[in-house]
């Protein structure tokens, strides 16, 4: 196993120069926590780093520790990450499908109804798909996403605003928005309470920000464990459960209203293949949770039984 270490070993002179940071736990600041699991980078290939997600001593928070430091993780994002690639193509309209009825709803990135003015930032907005969507339902809309590349492109192909950096940020000013979106974003910060409390500044009084992201106290992390789809080391930093996200939203100041779980049967899938892949005979029960039928009968088994693979919530200001 090659390890995330600080020092730089002789076989990877030709990478870019990487600086590794011990960090405190995100939502208590402890300096004391036990290793929970041990990961490789699933986008390294087999020449991948190794990283370690510790669980905090003193109030069970989950992070990756140690870390790239904010100006080394950008080269864990390679340019065909997923989420930076184009999906606002037009839909072609579906047969009608019974059996479509029989599955609940997606949670995540839905159109939120019209609150306040109808001022919408997408915080990690990627590709801009759910800004145009939104935009298209005469929101004003806005963009904030790490990577200079695709809000250029939201920017130069879409023509809504969108702004490179994190929060806080200087070109937004305070009580600005009706709504904060973070879709998948708060698990990539290296601050996420600080992102939070920022969010909390940029809304108008009775806004929200609502917030998916993978859920560590998962049935599928459990069952999985390294091999997780949702682990996705080194790009996530912070390991949310239930109970953490909401403690780190009361923390910065937002009323928070009951979790809600979100079925990922397509999670399940590429977990399964995951670890069939890196497996020389995995067992029978992780090749069968390839398949659809099996993994949608286990994502509503972890539906009803909230232990879902995301998890969903909502702060008001």
């Amino acid at each position: 196993m090659q390890f995330a270490t600080p020092q730089k070993p002789p076989e990877a002179r030709s990478r870019p120069v990487l600086i590794w940071e011990e960090t405190a736990c995100p939502l208590c600041s402890g300096r004391h926590g036990t290793t929970l699991i041990e990961g490789q980078d699933p986008q390294g290939g087999s020449d991948g780093l190794w990283f370690a997600v510790v669980q905090c001593d003193s109030c069970g928070a989950c992070f990756t520790n140690p870390r790239p430091d904010p100006a080394s993780i950008a080269q864990f994002y390679a340019e065909d990450y997923a989420p930076h690639q184009k999906h606002h193509q037009p839909q072609s309209r579906r047969r009608f499908n019974p059996f479509r009825l029989l599955k609940q709803p997606r949670v995540e990135k839905r159109p939120i109804p019209w609150h306040g003015q109808g001022r919408l930032l997408d915080f990690g907005c990627g590709s801009g798909a759910y800004l145009l969507q939104m935009h298209q339902r005469n929101w004003r809309v806005a963009g904030l996403d790490s990577s200079g590349r695709v809000t250029q492109r939201i920017r130069d192909e879409l023509g809504l605003p969108a702004f490179t950096g994190s929060l806080p940020h200087p070109d937004l000013e305070p009580e600005s928005f009706d709504v904060i979106t973070m879709w998948h974003s708060l698990e990539h910060v290296h601050d996420p309470a600080s992102v939070l409390r920022e969010a909390r500044n940029l809304l108008a009084p009775g806004g929200k920000v609502v917030i998916s992201v993978p859920n560590i106290d998962s049935l599928p992390f459990r069952w999985f464990g390294r091999h997780w789809f949702g682990l996705d080391l080194p790009r996530h930093l912070t390991h949310f459960t239930p109970s953490s996200l909401l403690e780190m939203l009361q923390r910065c100041g937002l009323a928070t209203e009951p979790i809600e779980h979100v079925r990922h049967a397509d999670w399940l899938r590429a977990t399964a293949r995951r670890a069939c892949r890196m497996q020389t005979s995995p067992p029978l029960w992780q090749r069968v949770l390839q398949y659809r039928i099996p993994s949608n009968i286990v994502t509503w088994h972890s539906y009803w039984t909230f232990q879902c693979d995301v998890i969903f919530a909502v702060g008001h200001r």
